[in-house]
């Protein structure tokens, strides 16, 4: 996936991953919690995702249907490998070591990582 997405696009986007095809209006209901957007402002938003060829439209009647294009899994990995080749020059044990660091993984997160470390080793 070549194309960024913005913080106030993945809302929509995690909107239409849920549960697509949308309405606008469908989507705008769907973020209206704790954001001030109105329907224009998710239509705008709507009309960015389609420029990039991240989701699609159906016409119904008077209305459009959105639906993605990307599915979530393909975006995570793509964000995911950016991450990791922009900060940590493309190797993930430093960016282990930098949560570790920080006190971000839990026991069950090392319990995880554990998990998926033998399961690599097989």
């Amino acid at each position: 996936m070549s194309e960024k997405i913005s913080e106030a696009e993945l809302v929509v986007m995690e909107a239409l991953w849920e549960r697509s095809p949308l309405t606008a209006a469908d989507v705008a209901d769907r973020v209206a919690a704790g954001r001030d957007w109105s329907v224009q402002t998710v239509k705008t938003l709507l009309s960015r995702l389609m420029a990039k060829d991240i989701i699609g439209a159906d016409q119904d009647g008077r209305r459009f249907l959105y639906r993605p294009l990307v599915a979530r899994e393909e975006y995570v990995a793509s964000e995911s490998g950016r991450l990791v080749n922009r900060l940590f020059g493309g190797r993930v044990s430093p960016l282990v070591a930098q949560l570790a660091s920080q006190d971000q993984l839990t026991a069950e997160d090392i319990a995880e990582l554990e998990e998926i470390l033998k399961g690599l080793k097989s």
